[in-house]
């Protein structure tokens, strides 16, 4: 069984390059051992990066320990969804790609205001 999105399709690619997801496989998939619950895929602004950095969670700054290269305004990320509604209610919430965020996402906000976030309408 494939892991679905937020509009109930199979889940899609959120990005290769960097390669994100809890398990580094580009989706954003989550599991047992997944505490963040790391399932919404967002495109990165610098305002968003800038809030995280500010709530101790540091996505810019290159981890070579952990292969994480440090994320700008424009890649593509699977957040964990805490830090995505912290952000949303702060008003700094990054846009979203919907059929690349993970159905679970709905268990803590709802599809109308994802859909608000949806990059299709950011461009």
């Amino acid at each position: 069984m494939h892991d679905k999105n937020v509009l109930g399709t199979e889940l899609q690619m959120c990005c290769s390059d960097p390669l994100t997801g809890f398990y580094r496989n580009g989706i954003c998939a989550t599991g047992p051992t997944d505490y963040g619950t790391h399932i919404v895929c967002a495109m990165m602004t610098q305002q968003f990066l800038d809030f995280s950095k500010s709530k101790g969670n540091d996505l810019i700054t290159p981890r070579e320990e952990y292969s994480f290269p440090g994320l700008k305004h424009g890649d593509r990320w699977c957040l964990c969804i805490s830090r995505w509604v912290e952000a949303y209610s702060s008003g700094v919430a990054p846009p979203i790609d919907l059929e690349a965020t993970n159905e679970r996402a709905l268990d803590y906000v709802s599809l109308e205001v994802l859909k608000m976030y949806d990059i299709a309408l950011q461009n």
